[in-house]
């Protein structure tokens, strides 16, 4: 992902686009591209505001997010259960295929985390 110019700069731009001159002059005097320049601009003109877009996906949405419950209840039954189990369970119940290591990533989400004991036996606590 990009890194977005400081709020500071972004100010100082719309500041001197403000001012009369063109988006490509603007661009040229900060030492950014002309592009850039356009696009805040452009934002600006929209929102109101120069501050940066959230970047990235937005949190808490995605295929295993509605069957969460679901997941962790069976987890707690059945600490000992393994990834590709808890797949073939989540199909059986649901019908929603999700990979192995998608599983593991949203229980490590979650809070819970894969623990050995002593004998060598895995569990999954929260």
């Amino acid at each position: 992902m990009g890194k977005f110019y400081s709020t500071d700069l972004r100010d100082r731009i719309a500041g001197h686009i403000a001012s009369g001159r063109s988006r490509r002059s603007a661009s040229r005097h900060f030492g950014v591209s002309p592009s850039c320049a356009v696009k805040l601009a452009r934002r600006i003109a929209t929102t109101g505001s120069a501050a940066p877009a959230r970047q990235g996906r937005p949190p808490g949405n995605g295929k295993l997010a509605p069957h969460m419950a679901a997941l962790m209840k069976w987890v707690d039954a059945e600490p000992a259960i393994t990834m590709p189990e808890l797949s073939a369970r989540l199909v059986a119940a649901t019908g929603v295929r999700v990979h192995p290591a998608s599983l593991s990533r949203a229980l490590l989400k979650a809070g819970y985390s894969f623990k050995k004991n002593a004998a060598g036996v895995g569990m999954r606590t929260r």
